[in-house]
Formats: structure tokens, C-alpha cells, sequence
């Protein structure tokens, strides 16, 4: 598709900042493994964090093709810069679209000015690809719901101070029986371990308890057993920002590829003379502007209301696609650079290494084919 003259200027405005501001502490952050902060706060000074919510309560009210820009240019130089922005999109996602006026009044504009942040909790230790298997509990106790269990691979877990939770409130019911919170860290949340990571090290990943963990029933976003239908919508188009940032990943290790073959000398020239280096950087550039053709036509989709349906097979086709060509495009980027790309004075390796969560979060990609294959048969 093609971009309005609005959308290329936004981008060529993140590309600035993120060249700018986030780039240059990319490597620090993913050897550290800290939360970016400075990068947060560039962020926030662009209005970032309001993007994708409404202006009724602080945001931009940008459309989706413009956001998947946003976090296309952020993962081109910083994955863990762009997983905050992503992560935006999935924990106000099921605010915007399901929650009360009240709730969105109440915590959408935090989020918005970059006061707070805010993280999903979904998935479980044995209940990942399988949503209905959870065994989180919602009790109702007057006023309040009172939450126990543990999620699993929570995104911002400890950074974040907004939790949207997904508990059973009839475990009887099985998918039907979920329910979907938003929960405060100071509600009571207990953390588990940072997990150690392969990449997106500046992304803090934790086991995030409830314990008991009473929160006021007005709460309750939607209704009861509303949780598992909220969980789909909101994946359906918030992998599509996780395909952008696949893109991202892709054009970033394309970039380094070119600037290094066309300094890099052997046998008397530069090797971007070599064919055979030549048709790698072809394929690798045909791939990632196919993934990022399907990422824009899924997020459009979004943007048009999905009037025929169409939206889960697309995103999915999108989130696949792209993210395994993240994977191939940065391994052969690696190559490219020989022992250097093997190294961490070059970036190749992280966004390598950073491509890798795209295939898994937000549902596999053998889920996500599960999905395309069903579109097609029913």
C-alpha cells in the first residue's frame, strides 16, 4: 500500500529520533540488560506513548498503519526500544475496546502522557498457546474480586504500573470462564525472577504473582466471561504491531549488511562487488518489503474495521511472515559480516538474536498457521 504524505513525514521524523537518541544506547542496553529509561523519556518527549489512543483521553488517535511505522523505525535500531511501544499497544488495546468509560477516563491518560506504563498477563506456565488451560482464579467478594495464581513471560513485568490480568471467574466453563482485569501494581502484584533472556534484554520479563491480590470489581473490564473473546480481539491486532517490529528488525540488519559489503575488501574490491553477496542482499531486501506489504495491508485492515472478516488470517499471515523473515534476513546479515557479524562490536547479532521472541510471542507461528489454515477450510 501506499503511504500518505502524513505517514512519510511521521516516519522520516522517528527515523530521526531513533537514530538520534535510541541507537547510540542500543548496545549498552542490551549488555546490561537495564530498562532504557533515557530512551523512555526521548519517547515520551515526542508523544509517543499517546499514539494509538484516543484523543478523547490524552492520545493522538493515530491509526494503525501510522503506529506499526512508529515501531517499524524503533526496531530498525533498538528492539527493546520498540517492545515499549508495542507493549503500549496490547495493554490499552482491551481499554479502549472493551473497558468502561470510567476505566478508560481513569487509566488511558496515564498511559497517554507516559505517567505510566502498562504490561498484559495472559499467558501461564502451562498454559501458553492453550488460553482456556489457565488456572489463574477471580473470586468475587463483594466490592472486589479477589485474584490468585501466577502469569507467566509477562513483557514490563516490574516496570509497568498498569496489569491487564485474565483470570477464571468459572473455571467450569473453561474458555467461557475467563475474565479480564486491569490490576495496579500497588494492588499487591508480587514479581518473580527477571528471566535471563536471549534477546530484547532491555525488556524486563518476570513471573508476575497474585497472591490473594483484591481488586475493586468496578475493574472488571467488559463483562464476566468476556476475558477469552477480549484476549482474541486484542492479539488479533496487536501482532500486527509485533509483525512491524519483525519488518524493523529486518530493514535494521539490512542496513548494517549494505553499509558494511560496500567497505569491506577482499581479492583487491569491495565484496558488494561479488554476486553471490549481491543476491543475498536482493533476497533479503524482497522479503522484508513482502513482509512489510502484508504488516501495512493487516494493520489497514484494522483501521477499515476488518468489514469482511479478515483480520485474524491476515495479522497472522503478517506476524509469520514477517517475523520468519526477520529471522532469515538477520542470519544471513550475521553471514554477510562473516566473523564480525559473529561479534558483539556490530549489531547484526543483536537484532539476530532480538528477531528470535517475534516467532513465539504473541502466539507461535505454528499457531499463527493454525489460524491462516482454519480461514481457508472453513
Amino acid at each position: 500500500m501506499t503511504l500518505t504524505e502524513e505517514q512519510k513525514a511521521f516516519r522520516t521524523a522517528v527515523r530521526h529520533l531513533a537514530e538520534d537518541k535510541i541507537a547510540p544506547n542500543a548496545a549498552h542496553v542490551d549488555a546490561t540488560g537495564e530498562f532504557p529509561w533515557d530512551n523512555f523519556k526521548a519517547l515520551n518527549e515526542m508523544e509517543l506513548p499517546a499514539l494509538g489512543i484516543p484523543e478523547a483521553y490524552g492520545g493522538s488517535g493515530a491509526d494503525h498503519v501510522t503506529q506499526a511505522i512508529m515501531v517499524e523505525e524503533l526496531a530498525r535500531v533498538c528492539g527493546s526500544t520498540s517492545l515499549m511501544m508495542a507493549l503500549n499497544g496490547l495493554s490499552t488495546t482491551p481499554i479502549i475496546n472493551w473497558a468502561s468509560e470510567e476505566l478508560k477516563a481513569k487509566y488511558l491518560p496515564r498511559i497517554a502522557s507516559g505517567e505510566a506504563q502498562g504490561s498484559y498477563c495472559l499467558s501461564e506456565a502451562d498454559a501458553g498457546s492453550d488460553v482456556a488451560a489457565m488456572k489463574a482464579r477471580a473470586v468475587r467478594d463483594g466490592d472486589s474480586y479477589v485474584l490468585s495464581g501466577s502469569k507467566y513471560w509477562i513483557s514490563g513485568a516490574t516496570i509497568s504500573d498498569i496489569y491487564v490480568v485474565f483470570a477464571k471467574t468459572d473455571p467450569a466453563a473453561g474458555a467461557r470462564g475467563v475474565s479480564a482485569f486491569i490490576v495496579e501494581r500497588d494492588m499487591g502484584l508480587r514479581f518473580g525472577a527477571l528471566e535471563d533472556k536471549m534477546g530484547m534484554k532491555g525488556s524486563p520479563t518476570a513471573e508476575v504473582i497474585l497472591d490473594g491480590v483484591r481488586v475493586p470489581a468496578a475493574n472488571l473490564i467488559g463483562e464476566e466471561g468476556q476475558g477469552f473473546r477480549i484476549a482474541m480481539h486484542t492479539l488479533d491486532r496487536t501482532r500486527c504491531a509485533i509483525a512491524a517490529q519483525a519488518v524493523g528488525l529486518a530493514q535494521g540488519a539490512i542496513d548494517q549488511a549494505v553499509a558494511y559489503v560496500k567497505q569491506r575488501e577482499a581479492f583487491g574490491k569491495p565484496i558488494a562487488e561479488f554476486q553471490g553477496l549481491q543476491f543475498m542482499l536482493a533476497d533479503m531486501a524482497m522479503k522484508t518489503e513482502a513482509a512489510r506489504t502484508l504488516t501495512y495491508r493487516a494493520n489497514a485492515i484494522i483501521d477499515e474495521g476488518d468489514p469482511d472478516g479478515e483480520l485474524s488470517a491476515a495479522g497472522a499471515m503478517a506476524k509469520a511472515f514477517a517475523s520468519d523473515t526477520a529471522m532469515a534476513v538477520t542470519t544471513d546479515g550475521v553471514q554477510l559480516l562473516g566473523g564480525y557479524g559473529y561479534t558483539k562490536g556490530f549489531p547484526l547479532e543483536r537484532f539476530m538474536r532480538d528477531a528470535k521472541i517475534t516467532q513465539i510471542y504473541e502466539g507461535t507461528n505454528q499457531i499463527q498457521r493454525v489460524v491462516i489454515a482454519r480461514s481457508l477450510l472453513r
